[in-house]
């Protein structure tokens, strides 16, 4: 910066020093009055707010906590005028919606599941931590192997029920239980072989055979491995899936669902979107027939219809047929949330990926994929947030979720008083509200991170 006086040029060595920003623009009170009332319109919302947390959050705040019952055995600690929530009703049958019926003694299984979750889940959870690919084969691959066997027993011959039922050649085994083996593996190889083959042509369409067939081919060797190790007997006291209830029904309806209609709702939406009119047609058939109907109606069918179109004496257990149908439902749903994505994927993308000679499935996955699901992460997670809500309705199929254990708990003449319904539906929102606001917070951050709003 110069200046010319007199024929003499001055020149500045540094720069002014710049002014403060208005007080009144930064600090709390600059964010509110940008926030909160930046027009009369949000500041009407503003005040409209403030009036609903005054008229609510004290009379709930003194329910829950100030005029709440923190210690008593029976209802009698609950009956007096005035009283707020009944807090031993909860410590009471605190285990009861978290095992259900399950055996006291072997709630140590149930503990062991949790454990192994959290201790898997949490590391996948947080980028900083490596060995991703690692943690999520252990998780998605191995976890649930392990936490069937230890949440059933284990041991449940499924090889033989499986050859006996389903099997091509079930009438040529012997009568022996190592015939019947047998016959089962080999009919196993002949159908994974089969299948594996089919997969290959329909890969040879979309200009890659082999990873396609070697995506069918893991699929069968992972059902190989689960089966396998359901025949071993691991010393473990049986327990029925009639016995589970509570909050490990609601989690194990709740991942279960997460974590299989998430990769069905991908191949759904990628089929939708093929170029051969046998497998769209076929995809779109199947989306909008389970989108067409209710969950409940889903669930019915699943529950008492199913067994009809089965083979005489196949009746899979009832828990194993709600799971199928709410996996069913949700992954319809999501492969129209993953379509969105994949239709928002500029062609260019596809052009570049092919021009630079990748197959179809690398193109899908390394670069169409990543994409899209970023872009839909919004609405991926609202739909595990529903399906999580929606795992309620398994009630009416007489299967107690965390919900229909406390509406279980209702019935005990022990615990009867005024305030036991309000106290249990209260402490059945926190429950809920923790799991879907946590998901809610996660796929925020995971959107910071990945910049999906992709502003400058």
């Amino acid at each position: 910066m110069t200046f010319a006086i007199d024929d003499h040029t001055f020149v500045r060595q540094e720069l002014h020093t710049p002014l403060p920003p208005p007080r009144r623009n930064i600090g709390v009170l600059g964010w509110m009055r940008e926030n909160l009332f930046s027009s009369i319109l949000n500041t009407l919302l503003t005040l409209f707010g403030l009036l609903l947390v005054v008229l609510i959050l004290p009379p709930l705040v003194r329910f829950l906590i100030l005029d709440a019952v923190w210690t008593g055995d029976n209802r009698e600690a609950c009956l007096a005028p005035g009283t707020g929530a009944c807090w031993p009703f909860v410590k009471a049958k605190f285990g009861q919606f978290i095992y259900g019926f399950y055996p006291i003694d072997q709630r140590w299984r149930v503990n062991i599941v949790f454990a192994l979750g959290a201790a898997l889940l949490v590391p996948l959870l947080i980028p900083s931590i490596g060995q991703k690919r690692l943690n999520a084969l252990l998780f998605f691959g191995a976890y649930p192997i392990v936490a069937f066997i230890l949440l059933t027993g284990g041991n449940i011959d499924a090889s033989a029920f499986l050859f006996q039922h389903f099997g091509l050649f079930s009438g040529l085994a012997g009568a022996s239980v190592a015939g019947v083996k047998l016959a089962f593996w080999l009919d196993f190889l002949l159908t994974a072989g089969l299948v594996t083959g089919l997969g290959a042509v329909i890969g040879a369409a979309l200009g890659d055979a082999r990873g396609v067939a070697r995506i069918v081919a893991s699929v069968f060797l992972g059902l190989g491995i689960i089966t396998l190790l359901w025949d071993i007997d691991f010393g473990l006291q049986p327990v029925e899936t009639r016995q589970w209830g509570g909050l490990l029904v609601t989690l194990v309806i709740g991942v279960t669902g997460i974590v299989t209609s998430l990769p069905l709702g991908i191949l759904l939406a990628l089929g939708r979107r093929s170029k051969m009119p046998i497998v769209r047609l076929l995809c779109i058939i199947f989306i909008e027939f389970w989108r067409g109907v209710p969950l409940i109606t889903v669930l019915f069918f699943a529950t008492y219809m199913l067994p009809l179109f089965l083979p005489a004496g196949a009746n899979p257990d009832g828990l194993l047929r709600a799971l199928v149908g709410v996996a069913l439902f949700t992954a319809a749903y999501m492969a129209e949330v993953v379509r969105g994505g994949l239709q928002a994927i500029p062609k260019g993308q596809y052009e570049g990926a092919m021009a630079m000679g990748l197959t179809w499935s690398q193109m899908m996955r390394l670069i169409i994929l990543p994409q899209a699901l970023t872009l839909v992460i919004p609405g991926i997670v609202n739909s595990f947030i529903s399906l999580f809500k929606d795992t309620t309705l398994v009630l009416i199929v007489s299967i107690f979720d965390f919900l229909g254990q406390l509406r279980a708990a209702f019935t005990d003449p022990n615990w009867a008083s005024p305030v036991t319904l309000y106290t249990g539906f209260a402490f059945a929102g926190i429950v809920y509200f923790i799991f879907c606001f946590g998901m809610s917070r996660y796929s925020m951050f995971v959107e910071r991170r990945l910049n999906t709003s992709h502003r400058h």
